[in-house]
């Protein structure tokens, strides 16, 4: 039996130096498919991505091009359009890559709704920020208009900011593990997915303005799935200690409970890789493996060779 295995690939992964064209981003997208394909002959493969650089672009282009009669669309709408953008990317260059090994086997990207709750305690207090830079008259000029929150970026200008709540559950799920049951590699849950919650008298599902970190909704996803390893796709080979200083350390092998008390003593950044190793941590507890390292370790992790891998006891293989 071969192990599934989900991989949440980065924001930036397919976004080298900036590069915003779709070319720059096909090229590295076709880099990502050939790992992808070559690591198909030995597991059943699910995609999560990030979208961050993408959903921002679209929502400057919206933005800035809006009239009466074309007006801009919505966040949650936004996610759903950078998803089927990256997932039409990422599907090609998978299935080219195929063509190339001269397989056959079939890719599909599911456009995915999440489930969040909508009295998740992220929107009293919005914190994630996405869109252009404004100047502070600009931008609560805007806030008074579009009911946004504003919020001064780190010296850079002023942003909108909106909440980033926990997934639960997506819509999706009975199709996606169908779909996989079947043999086929499947990209879902992308960008976090499609925020959404139930109404309370009807159930009836509604998007809602927010953005769903990457890495808990790819690790939902991989516990609905029943998946056996839980992979997030960075930058970095693996999670260091005292990262940037000239006493970094890379952790290799770890438990839950290990990493979860460096987490205590703050050595892992909210917006960075706090959310990476908080997901692996919740997938470890669950039984499964959690890794976390760069494509370029990728396959080297999975056999346990590199990357920090980690799991519930020591014993895990």
């Amino acid at each position: 039996m071969k192990k599934r295995i989900v991989l949440a690939l980065g924001g930036n992964a397919l976004q080298k130096n900036g590069e915003a064209t779709a070319e720059a981003q096909k090229r590295i997208a076709t880099s990502v498919g050939n790992k992808i394909a070559e690591l198909a002959n030995d597991y059943e493969i699910i995609i999560a991505h990030g979208n961050g650089p993408q959903v921002g672009n679209i929502l400057i282009h919206e933005e800035q091009a809006a009239t009466d009669k074309a007006p801009a669309m919505p966040l949650e709408t936004a996610v759903a359009m950078s998803q089927g953008q990256i997932g039409y990317w990422l599907s090609q260059a998978i299935d080219n890559s195929f063509l190339k090994l001269k397989k056959r086997k079939k890719v599909a990207t599911i456009v995915s709704q999440v489930i969040i709750d909508r009295n998740d305690p992220a929107f009293k207090n919005p914190t994630k920020p996405i869109g252009q830079f404004y100047t502070e008259k600009e931008a609560k000029a805007l806030a008074k208009q579009n009911n946004w929150v504003v919020k001064e970026d780190s010296g850079r200008g002023w942003r909108r900011v909106v909440a980033s709540p926990k997934p639960i559950d997506i819509v999706e799920k009975q199709s996606i593990i169908k779909l996989v049951q079947e043999g086929v590699i499947v990209i879902a849950a992308g960008g976090g997915g499609i925020p959404v919650y139930r109404t309370k008298l009807l159930r009836r599902i509604k998007g809602i303005d927010a953005v769903i970190d990457k890495d808990y909704a790819a690790e939902c996803l991989a516990e609905l799935v029943k998946a056996d390893i839980f992979v997030s796709v960075t930058a970095v080979p693996n999670v260091f200690i005292n990262y940037g200083t000239p006493d970094q350390q890379p952790i290799n092998r770890i438990t839950a409970k290990e990493i979860q008390n460096l987490i205590r003593y703050g050595y892992f950044k909210p917006g960075s890789m706090l959310p990476k190793v908080e997901a692996t941590i919740k997938f470890a507890n669950k039984g499964g493996i959690g890794i976390i390292t760069n494509i370029d370790n990728l396959d080297k992790s999975l056999k346990g060779n590199a990357g920090t891998i980690i799991s519930k006891s020591t014993t895990a293989s």
